[in-house]
């Protein structure tokens, strides 16, 4: 069980003869593109990954709310050990939520099949392949969804959401799924696909043209003297190593029948290629290693990049399955506690390290976080006094110096002391030195 149990049924590849050149297929490049296709592409792969092994790894921790409107953890409600431990007895909670993003990115829709205990509360979530086939999806006569699927050998038929987690991608396929984005990007994908054939058959042949040997007027060959010619000056010279020169004979010339890379602008293409996939999975090219002309890998636009990205491009799989956990996992009970799931971004915000100490900094010296919760964000144990919120206190007013509230302890409030009498002592000097200024006039 693994990730690709989410997609098991690869479809046409850039090699097979089917996909070839004069292969089926109602897209402009005349290829069949399905989820093993789309895979090999590079830019889909490193996209896909780059969604799945991120919110794979994020932490996903079980709350309930308080009567005040905070949050709790809830770390002892039977929720927590299956979503942040294993799901089920073969994957960790990483591999499960990774598979089941992986399947969102390519099929619009992930599953998993739910093992209930007598009280209504799961021991396990094993994953269903959503690939087209696999899953049969219908609603019945009062409308309620059903589901049919055939699972280690087994014929599951007309199962409903109280035994099947469903959460659903970008979209409505019109029958309670989400939209395919394999499906719907096959123009975009049949075009990449048959990019990097004609490159690959490209290089297969040395980078040579396409070629036609003209004989000179009036001469006719015979089949032998065929024959003879194409073992003499065709197989020879075809292929990525052949390196050897030929003498043509009898008057003969080569003329060039296809068209150069450069003419084709190849390279061009095949960067507006990894762009268009991108922008089907909103993944900004920068993430997987394709930047545009004068763009950088790094430096702060980068990290605004970063920051787009979390928001709008893996924010809306991160509340989707935070909501189908509240919705098709908790008991109705659990949700009338408040008892909710949610992921914990915190890591991919985090800045340099002057920048996130600065920020901790302000938020410790401003009362927002105490100094054991700013610790806590840095896996650091609590210290003693580190519960209490506390803020500066440069300006006070007078009546309230030398009060540890007000100034935040005897140090400071010495300081000020001294301070005050300072200014006071310096005004007292400069309106003496006014007077004798007026006497001497």
């Amino acid at each position: 069980m693994g990730i690709l149990t989410w997609w098991k049924k690869p479809a046409l590849k850039v090699q097979d003869p089917d996909n070839s050149r004069r292969g089926k297929g109602d897209t402009w490049a005349g290829r069949d593109v399905g989820p093993g296709g789309a895979m090999q592409l590079a830019t889909y792969w490193s996209c896909v990954r780059l969604h799945g092994e991120t919110v794979g790894t994020l932490p996903l921790a079980v709350f309930q709310r308080e009567k005040d409107g905070s949050k709790g953890p809830a770390g002892d409600h039977w929720l927590y050990g299956l979503l942040h431990d294993a799901p089920n007895a073969e994957q960790t909670a990483a591999e499960f939520i990774e598979g089941m993003v992986v399947s969102l990115c390519i099929h619009g829709n992930a599953y998993s099949l739910k093992d209930k205990r007598n009280d209504g509360s799961l021991i396990s979530l094993t994953p269903l392949s959503a690939a087209a086939g696999d899953m049969d999806r219908k609603r019945d006569a009062n409308g309620v969804l059903r589901y049919s699927f055939t699972h280690r050998g087994k014929r599951y038929i007309g199962l409903t959401e109280d035994d099947i987690f469903h959460v659903r991608g970008f979209g409505d396929d019109g029958n309670g799924g989400g939209l395919s984005v394999v499906q719907f990007a096959r123009q975009s994908l049949a075009s990449a696909e048959a990019i990097a054939a004609s490159s690959g058959a490209t290089f297969r042949n040395g980078m040579k043209s396409s070629i036609f040997f003209t004989a000179p007027p009036g001469v006719k060959m015979t089949d032998t003297q065929r024959k003879d010619f194409r073992a003499s000056f065709i197989d020879p010279y075809v292929g990525g190593e052949a390196t050897n020169a030929g003498l043509l004979e009898q008057g003969f010339d080569v003329k060039t029948v296809s068209l150069p890379p450069k003419d084709a602008e190849l390279l061009m293409t095949w960067r507006f290629s990894v762009e268009e996939i991108c922008r089907w999975l909103r993944t900004p090219p920068v993430l997987i290693g394709h930047s545009a002309d004068g763009q950088t890998m790094w430096g702060s636009g980068v990290e605004q990049i970063m920051i787009g990205w979390l928001t709008l491009g893996l924010r809306p799989y991160l509340t989707r399955i935070e909501q189908a956990i509240k919705k098709r996992i908790l008991r109705p009970a659990d949700r009338a506690r408040g008892v909710f799931a949610e992921f914990n971004v915190e890591g991919l915000l985090r800045a340099d390290s002057a920048g996130r100490a600065a920020l901790l900094s302000s938020l410790g010296q401003n009362g927002y976080l105490t100094r054991n919760e700013g610790r806590a964000l840095d896996n650091r144990p609590p210290m003693d006094g580190g519960d209490v919120l506390t803020v500066q206190s440069n300006l006070v007013p007078l009546h309230l110096l030398g009060t540890v509230a007000g100034a935040g302890g005897s140090g400071n409030s010495e300081q000020v002391r001294n301070a005050l009498r300072a200014w006071l002592a310096e005004q007292d000097q400069q309106q003496q030195q006014q007077q004798q200024g007026s006497s001497n006039a």
